[in-house]
């Protein structure tokens, strides 16, 4: 007898996606089972639970890449180029995340709820915050507010991609060409460069 094939997780995220972008996070699982060909309990077997599902789907990782980065370069090398490494993550991460967000909210789809978890943007904020203020501690940066540097920081570049997600939906004139991709990684490392170096100068030891 022909073994029945098995599915994949990534079949699984695959009509998952399609179900979410559709219904947002109240979709049932029940309906998404059956969009992949499967029972609800084999979801269940591979994510534990909705919430996790949601945000593989989605492509919205549970811990971003610059919070694992921000741990291993505690108290190593440059801090100043440090901070422009992870600000570059940070832009990359909302610059993905950021569209899918924009996108439910304009169907008017739901998200999940936080259930007594703090929002992400503060525990953005208080990564940020944790790493400031242990460099602080090593006196790689001058006494200063952690928390007041982490807001600046993220706050900027949110704000950044906000924009350019608001004005990438807005028609362009003809006589007007948009920036090719190599043009709109340098505006954006050129934008990462300047508010480091900015906020540096509030924050770089009195020995720098």
């Amino acid at each position: 007898m022909a073994r029945i094939p098995r599915i994949t997780n990534q079949q699984i995220l695959e009509a998952a996606r399609q179900v979410f972008l559709q219904q947002g996070f109240g979709a049932s699982t029940l309906e998404i089972a059956h969009q992949a060909g499967i029972s609800e309990a084999s979801i269940f077997k591979r994510f534990s639970t909705k919430e996790e599902l949601f945000f593989a789907a989605m492509g919205i990782p549970e811990k971003p890449q610059w919070v694992s980065e921000l741990e291993s370069l505690c108290g190593k090398g440059d801090l100043k180029e440090n901070l422009i490494k992870v600000c570059l993550q940070i832009m990359e991460f909302h610059r993905e995340v950021l569209p899918l967000i924009v996108m439910l909210r304009s169907r008017g789809n739901a998200l999940p709820e936080f259930g007594g978890k703090e929002p992400r943007p503060m525990q953005d904020v208080k990564a940020l915050t944790a790493f400031l203020e242990r460099e602080i501690n090593q006196d790689r940066l001058r006494p200063c507010d952690p928390q007041t540097v982490a807001h600046i920081l993220l706050g900027s570049l949110m704000n950044y991609v906000f924009v350019e997600q608001i004005s990438s939906q807005v028609s362009i004139p003809t006589t007007e060409l948009p920036l090719n991709s190599g043009d709109r990684a340098t505006e954006v490392s050129t934008f990462v460069q300047n508010l480091v170096d900015i906020v540096w100068q509030g924050i770089a030891p009195s020995q720098a």
